[in-house]
């Protein structure tokens, strides 16, 4: 008995900073993720043990953050904001990739250095607008969107305009939350809407034209640039109201879709547990978001706020983007489905920003805006 009260007490100790019921919906999302895999790696024992170990690092990452109170994490800001775009720059010349340099290679993984900023971005918007007057003014503003715009313009000379979005938004909810007008935003939407006939024919690629063209039309190209989202269609519409069960789904089974375990994986879970397992994976995700927005507002001080509620509003976009994308309902972007694509980086770098989330619950500051 005194041993088990001994485990007992050093268990709580151990888990004191995590939000359990947060933590409980994303290990029900990384269990349906592992089975996924699984099925879309044709029973691969070595994607799984790696997928694994992702999510190992991931909660390991999560832990060691939510340990850190929050007035420290806010010091630290603009240390871990100016080391996370060192690897941008570095990318650019050692990288790898198909269509650019996205990754560096270290030996034992590839590492996606755009994926970091994802959470250091919208840390430091939230440091810099923390102990200003809200909403920001114009000059405020201008800086903020300086501290967007730099990692935002390096990921994209990378190019990977699907996460530079990502991570410029991630910055743009920040100054949302602080109350910027809405003219702002709707001044930005028309500013990116004016540049966009120049930017087709000078700065897109021509693979990044095929995926808006193919976004329009699939059907005009259905065995080429169109083969994707064909694919990915008839995987989900397969799968019905149950499914035809894990392990079984034809699309991913016989290739005819591909990245079937990374922008793709969510069709595949579609094919095999059809609608009910859709639902129930996007009633974690809800339960996910709605967790870290109660989290936002039950926090003390405005960087918590700020962060948190950013936070968890990127996560939503994240969901509804690689969604979107494997319905034909937006063009593809290569935006990995949280904890369910395959991917080491996008996996610790999420649960290490949920780690901020939890750390903003369990140490409420008394004091400060």
């Amino acid at each position: 008995m005194i041993l088990l009260r001994w485990l007992f007490d050093m268990g709580l100790r151990f888990a004191r900073t995590l939000d359990l019921p947060l933590l409980g919906a994303l290990l029900a999302l990384m269990a349906i993720g592992l089975a996924v895999i699984y099925s879309a790696g044709d029973g691969s024992t070595h994607m799984v043990i790696a997928r694994g170990a992702h999510y190992g690092l991931g909660l390991a990452a999560m832990w060691a953050i939510s340990r850190i109170p929050v007035h420290q994490l806010r010091n630290w800001t603009p240390y871990v904001y100016g080391v996370s775009i060192v690897p941008l720059l570095v990318v650019l010349v050692i990288g790898s990739g198909k269509h650019g340099n996205l990754w560096i290679n270290l030996g034992v993984f590839y590492f996606q250095p755009s994926e970091v900023l994802k959470l250091s971005l919208p840390m430091m918007v939230a440091w810099y607008l923390n102990r200003r007057p809200l909403p920001p003014n114009l000059k405020v503003t201008l800086v903020a969107a300086t501290i967007i715009a730099v990692p935002t313009l390096l990921i994209l000379k990378q190019p990977d305009f699907g996460t530079a979005m990502l991570v410029a938004l991630s910055g743009a909810f920040v100054l949302y939350l602080a109350g910027l007008s809405w003219w702002w935003f709707a001044a930005a939407g028309a500013g990116v809407a004016s540049v966009a006939p120049v930017a087709w024919f000078f700065l897109l690629r021509p693979y990044q034209k095929d995926r808006i063209l193919t976004f329009l039309n699939p059907e005009s190209d259905p065995l080429g640039a169109g083969w994707n989202i064909i694919q990915s269609k008839i995987a989900i519409g397969a799968g019905g109201l149950t499914g035809k069960g894990w392990m079984h789904g034809s699309q991913s089974h016989l290739n005819y879709l591909p990245e079937h375990t990374t922008d793709f994986v969510f069709a595949v879970l579609s094919e095999e547990f059809g609608w009910l397992g859709v639902v129930t994976v996007l009633a974690l995700y809800m339960f996910v978001i709605g967790r870290c927005l109660w989290i936002a507002v039950e926090a003390r001080d405005g960087y918590s706020r700020l962060l948190a509620g950013a936070l968890a509003m990127a996560f939503c976009v994240y969901v509804i983007v690689n969604g979107g994308m494997i319905a034909g309902l937006l063009p593809v972007v290569g935006v990995p489905m949280p904890l369910l694509s395959y991917g080491g980086t996008s996996a610790v770098s999420l649960l290490a920003g949920l780690g901020v989330v939890m750390a903003v619950k369990a140490h409420r500051p008394v004091y400060g805006r």
